[in-house]
């Protein structure tokens, strides 16, 4: 149950971020309350995984995920570069939380 919290806490908190790039610094309502609510629900979900797992391993997933996400959508829908270096930073992200979570999430 713990990892559907931080995915729900992950999925929240790229909605809230994807919503904060429609928000035209913060002058569109609709945008703006999305991203004000889309982090209020990541944040609370996020303290609720930290109850049973470890904030280094729930942090590594919760900041990772996110990172990677975002900038695969900045990349597909957003029109930003998808070059090799940014590839190859996105994997070593993934890989990084990967090498963090080898001693266990909990």
């Amino acid at each position: 149950m713990v990892y559907v919290t931080l995915a729900g806490a992950i999925a929240s908190e790229i909605l809230a971020t994807t919503a904060m790039k429609y928000s035209d610094g913060f002058s569109r309502l609709w945008p703006s309350l999305g991203t004000a609510v889309g982090y209020l629900i990541a944040f609370a979900l996020l303290a609720r995984t930290l109850r049973t797992m470890s904030i280094g391993a729930a942090y590594a997933i919760w900041s990772g995920a996110g990172t990677a996400v975002i900038a695969a959508i900045g990349m597909v829908f957003l029109g930003e570069s998808a070059s090799a270096l940014k590839m190859l930073g996105l994997l070593l992200v993934i890989a990084g939380v990967a090498v963090l979570n080898l001693g266990g999430a909990h």
